[in-house]
């Protein structure tokens, strides 16, 4: 998977930009607030994926501008092609001139990994964070469970709007059983997609993460779903609890993933080098998983992270590297002195040079 073009118009802070894209490693530097991780966005959107940023639609188009515009030519399996985003309200997606249903439809055919520092966090902080790094590198291997998640989201909004109509009495529940039939198969799926991505997570994450920290420990990713029993049975029991408040309080929507080192909780326990350590095996596991089953390198971004790391883990990430395109933002080169060679982009006030 290579990048080989990228433009762009109306698209953030960024002004009018037509950038092509070195094989091996591209290094995109400048000072804070210029810029440089919009650009690496836009090459993220590609996936189909919404933005890591976690950002609306409508706030990745220039102020003043109806919608923002951007175009990609890469190479996936040895074939060039070519793909569009028109942005406004809602992103709509183009696949070698061929108008998608929806920007999901991207999801499978270009495919990358981003490590951001949101990232270094998701050991340590809330399971949002977890859930959503599970739900962001299913979604690229498996482009149904995307439609499986929309699915649950849709029936989990309608249960608890259900549940608050229901204003604290256990009534009408012949509408809970509709809803909840949904979610239940909706759920079910999905848990069984993260059970399985967690049992290949822990076997990649573990031997990188065992030569990253130089040490014998045994580095585990384990799925914690919110109901140990069956879902449609936890459903039920929680109904009069879930009345009261007015939320769904079981379901894929409150999982968690722990990772343990030698079977103790990193998140509780863990060093802050050992839970950076785990981050970093992470994302470097996530493009693994990508490749064992796609057959392919993903591109792999790196959002300004560097700095945030000390020059052992700067060095293994730079060695771990070879083979794919890579992308690399930063303010200081002095973090990236470990390159041997690449292409490097200055981005100030959004301009791209």
């Amino acid at each position: 998977m290579k990048v080989k073009k990228l433009c762009g118009e109306n698209f953030r802070n960024l002004l009018p930009f037509s950038l092509e894209f070195c094989e091996g490693t591209n290094v995109i530097y400048g000072n804070n607030a210029q810029g440089k991780t919009n650009l690496i966005e836009a090459i993220w959107l590609f996936t189909g994926a919404k933005s890591f940023r976690s950002a609306k639609d409508s706030e990745m188009v220039a102020f003043g501008a109806g919608n923002a515009r951007l175009k990609l030519d890469f190479i996936a399996g040895g074939i060039e092609r070519q793909a569009a985003l028109t942005i406004n309200n809602r992103r709509y997606a183009e696949l070698d001139t061929k108008k998608l249903k929806s920007a999901s439809g991207l999801i499978g055919n270009f495919c990358a990994t981003v490590f951001s520092p949101t990232d270094l966090a998701v050991v340590k902080e809330g399971p949002a964070l977890r859930r959503r790094f599970l739900d962001l590198a299913i979604g690229q291997l498996y482009p149904n469970y995307v439609t499986v998640l929309k699915d649950y989201t849709r029936a989990l909004t309608q249960r608890n709007a259900v549940l608050k109509a229901m204003e604290g009495k256990l009534k009408d529940s012949e509408l809970l059983d509709v809803f909840e039939n949904e979610l239940v198969v909706s759920g079910e799926k999905i848990a069984d997609y993260r059970r399985k991505y967690c049992e290949r997570l822990t076997v990649n994450a573990s031997e990188i993460y065992n030569e990253l920290s130089s040490l014998r420990e045994e580095l585990e990713a384990v799925y914690m779903p919110s109901c140990s029993e069956d879902f449609a049975e936890s459903l039920y029991k929680a109904r009069r609890t879930d009345v009261y408040s007015g939320i769904t309080s079981v379901g894929p929507h409150r999982d968690d993933l722990d990772f343990k080192i030698n079977g103790i909780s990193a998140r509780t326990f863990g060093s802050q080098g050992q839970q950076r350590s785990i981050a970093i095996s992470l994302k470097l596991a996530e493009a693994k998983n990508l490749y064992d089953i796609l057959g392919e390198e993903p591109v792999v971004i790196f959002d300004d992270v560097m700095s945030e790391l000390d020059k052992s883990r700067q060095s293994f990430i730079l060695n771990h590297i070879k083979g794919k395109q890579v992308f690399i933002t930063c303010p200081d080169p002095d973090n990236i002195t470990g390159l041997a060679d690449g292409k490097v982009f200055t981005v100030e006030g959004g301009k791209i040079k």
